[in-house]
Order: structure tokens, then C-alpha cells, then sequence
């Protein structure tokens, strides 16, 4: 009689497979973020990632509409400056082109999509850091906080629901949200970037806001090889008042999202960053992947590993293969 358990009976058709289903990606848990470009007629293609562009200010505009059409959850924006200088001024300026774009999309979209900030100064500052440098060229931590919270307010007061605080300077949550609340804005959240590793798969994205950094981040960025650490600095975030915490890049820290969702009573994203689209594009090119299943794969597995949310280049695409619901 042997085998006396046939785990194929619940694999056999379609519909079974659907009853039993365990994990499932729906467009309402993914995040489309989007890269404007100031001074931008024509959206410019972005070379190392294959349909994804610089958006000017209008196909931004269209580019969001059709993303929020076509049920994805929510919006990441990144600005990319014509000028830099070594503080990060643009960031700050109400007039800068995140800001300005966060009040296109927020007076084009109002509440019907969770419009998303980042935080950081690496795309607004001439030596690429994601801060203020010191006398000795380091990253001054404390320096960088009190721009961090003036960077809260513009971005505030230009629409965002959510701000993402990416550099990973220590109590960057914290002097953010005592910013925002001092302010009158205690309805605006905190995506804290709590678990970001200095990794190699963030290649192509530097390409994408055009950045102008030298060396390394690693001072400030996590060690690949800890998980420890990774689950400290989200306790850390948590302690300051994040509303969600997040982990980048993903497919190869799936363990770090699962430690991190087992110990936060938040929801937790997880960014599928620049090189895990890429390097998927690239071999579908080729013709040694299935691009579409290779992509759903991927954002399965982040699922499974615990992740509620995922920012993907893939969203508007990916909604449009997943059932809503």
C-alpha cells in the first residue's frame, strides 16, 4: 500500500492548488516607486533598468494615475535635482522637485493612493552621501538629523502620507517624528528604512537618481553578514515611533524579513530593490527566464518570508497578472 500519504491529491487541478494556497500577492500590498527628473520634457530611459524612466513632471502625473488604476497600494518618490551642493539643499526647498512633485501627485491623486516620500539627502548632495560631511569627510549623524527633520516638513506640507527616512543615521525616526508631531502633523507616518544593507544590488538605482558618490556607505549601512544587528535597529525604530519597518534589498535577506516580522507588531515592507529587477530583465532578455513568472515568483517568496507590503519597479505591471482583492 505504500506511499500511504499522497500530498500530489491536493496538486492535481487548478482549483485545488487555489484552495490551498498559502501565501498569495495582491496589488493592494505592492508600492510602485517612481523617479522624477527636474527640468524633464521627455521621460529618459534608465539603461540598467529596462522600463523604467526618469518621469517629467506630466508623465509622472499619468504614470501614478495608472498605477493607482490598476490597484497598487501605494507610491515611492524619488527626486533627481539639476544642482547639488554639499548639504542637500534641494530637500529642503518647497520648491525643490520632490516637493514639487509630491504636490502634483497629491492634488492629482488626494487620498485614493499612500503617497510615499524619501527621506534622504544622497540624490540632493554633490559628494552623494546620505549626509552632511564633517571637517574629516564623514557623515556627521547628528548634523544630518536636523536636516533630515526639515526635510519632514517640506515634505509634509507637499502631500506625502508617508515619509521614508532611508539614510539609516541613528535616531533618524525619533527626530523625525518629534518634527512632525511639534508641527501639526501627527496624522503624516514614518516608513522606517530600519534594515538597509550596504549591498551590491543597489547598482542600478544610482544610475536612476544620477548620483554622485564616491566610495562607499558603509559606515552607515548595514553589514550583509548580521541579522542581529538588523533586528536592534528595527527594536530601535520601533522604540521611536515607526509606523512600518522595512528591510532592502529582499530576495537575499528573505531570512532578515521573516526574523524582523516575527518580532514587530507593525506591518513590515520589503524593498525589491534596483539589481533584483535588473538582473531578472537582463536574463529574460536573453531568453533564459520566464520574465513574468520569474517576477511573480519573487514577489511570492518576499510574501512568504513575512513581508505585508513590497516596493517593486514591477507593481503597475504586476497588478495587472494578480487577481484583486
Amino acid at each position: 500500500m505504500f506511499p500511504n500519504h499522497r500530498p500530489r491529491r491536493l496538486r492535481r487541478t487548478p482549483a485545488l492548488r487555489r484552495l490551498v494556497s498559502e501565501t498569495e500577492v495582491r496589488p493592494r500590498q505592492l508600492v510602485l516607486p517612481m523617479f522624477v527628473k527636474e527640468g524633464a520634457t521627455e521621460p529618459t530611459a534608465i539603461a540598467s533598468m529596462p522600463g523604467v524612466v526618469q518621469h517629467t513632471r506630466d508623465t509622472l502625473r499619468k504614470a501614478a494615475v495608472e498605477a493607482v488604476q490598476a490597484g497598487v497600494g501605494g507610491i515611492m518618490l524619488f527626486g533627481i535635482p539639476l544642482a547639488r551642493d554639499a548639504v542637500g539643499s534641494g530637500g529642503v526647498d518647497p520648491d525643490g522637485v520632490l516637493n514639487v512633485a509630491l504636490r502634483d501627485l497629491r492634488a492629482e491623486l488626494g487620498d485614493d493612493t499612500v503617497l510615499m516620500s524619501d527621506l534622504c539627502l544622497d540624490e540632493f548632495t554633490d559628494h552623494g552621501h546620505c549626509g552632511v560631511l564633517d571637517d574629516n569627510g564623514n557623515v556627521d549623524n547628528d548634523a544630518t538629523l536636523a536636516v533630515y527633520a526639515d526635510m519632514a516638513l517640506a515634505q509634509a506640507e507637499a502631500g506625502a502620507h508617508y515619509l521614508g527616512p532611508s539614510g539609516m543615521m541613528d535616531g533618524q525616526v525619533g527626530v523625525i517624528r518629534e518634527a512632525l508631531d511639534s508641527a501639526g502633523h501627527g496624522d503624516t507616518g514614518v516608513l522606517a528604512y530600519s534594515v538597509k544593507y550596504a549591498s551590491a544590488f543597489f547598482g542600478p538605482f544610482r544610475d536612476a537618481v544620477e548620483s554622485q558618490l564616491t566610495g562607499d556607505r558603509m559606515t552607515y549601512q548595514q553589514d550583509p553578514a548580521n541579522v542581529r544587528e538588523a533586528l536592534r535597529e528595527t527594536a530601535l525604530d520601533l522604540n521611536e515611533g515607526a509606523d512600518l519597518v522595512m528591510v532592502k534589498p529582499a530576495l537575499a535577506y528573505l531570512d532578515v524579513i521573516r526574523a524582523v516580522r516575527d518580532m514587530s507588531d507593525v506591518p513590515v515592507a520589503a524593498y525589491q530593490v534596483s539589481g533584483e529587477y535588473a538582473m531578472v530583465e537582463a536574463a529574460a532578455a536573453n531568453g533564459w527566464l520566464d520574465r513574468r513568472r520569474t517576477a511573480l515568483e519573487s514577489l511570492l517568496a518576499i510574501r512568504r518570508a513575512g513581508a505585508d507590503v513590497i516596493l517593486t519597479y514591477w507593481a503597475t505591471e504586476a497588478a495587472g497578472w494578480l487577481d484583486r482583492g
